[in-house]
């Protein structure tokens, strides 16, 4: 029998999302084991020291960062045309994960950065979001008529963002980027990738995923 790979995951970690969403859509199937970061099992840390989800151990293969994650899976079938993207696709993953992801981090976890004015972080992750509406004010996604892996890398951390104070969000006149999203959490497919599970624990039954 094949030792499917494992998926080391956190539910509501927007890195982990993103993979999950890739694997759900290529129909690669793992064993999910869920974590908790407070208490991160031996063989998790064992397998990535770094201690980050999500991580994939595909045989002796360790895969430990989300976007790579998303490739691996969607190198392996890619039903959807995912992968289907210029560059500058790309480009809107890198700014998300750089810039947008930092000023983020400064705008949620703020007491954590008293050296950082928040309404000023908050102000540069609205420059991205700027940019996106902009792009969905053309199309329904962020590359054109059809999702790609763009879409699917980015909502996660719109979804973050907007969930520090959505009535704030909701407020800033961002309509075609608000529908974007709330048709994203409005979806079997984000469903699909919200399960709750347990904690992992060594000698259980594999949860399988997709």
């Amino acid at each position: 029998m094949t030792t499917l790979p494992i998926l080391w995951s956190f539910r509501r970690c927007p890195y982990a999302m993103r993979a999950r969403l890739a694997i759900q859509s290529s129909g690669r199937q793992v064993q999910l084991q869920e974590i908790l970061l407070r208490e991160k099992p031996a063989p998790f840390l064992a397998a990535s020291p770094k201690g980050t989800v999500p991580v994939v151990q595909d045989g002796d293969t360790v895969i430990e960062e989300s976007r790579d994650v998303m490739l691996w899976a969607l190198r392996q079938n890619d039903p959807e045309g995912w992968l289907d993207m210029p560059q500058e696709g790309f480009d809107l993953i890198d700014t998300c994960d750089g810039p947008f992801k930092q000023a983020l981090d400064h705008t949620k976890y703020a007491v954590r950065f008293p050296d950082r004015d928040e309404a000023t972080e908050r102000a540069k992750a609205m420059v991205f979001l700027t940019a996106l509406n902009d792009r969905l004010n053309q199309s329904p996604f962020l590359m054109g008529p059809k999702r790609r892996l763009s879409d699917m890398a980015i909502l996660p951390f719109v979804r973050q963002f907007a969930n520090t104070d959505r009535a704030w969000f909701d407020a800033q006149g961002l309509g075609p980027l608000t529908r974007w999203l709330d048709a994203f959490l409005a979806s079997d497919r984000f469903r699909a990738i919200m399960v709750k599970y347990p904690p992992w624990q060594a000698g259980q039954d594999p949860v399988l995923f997709p």
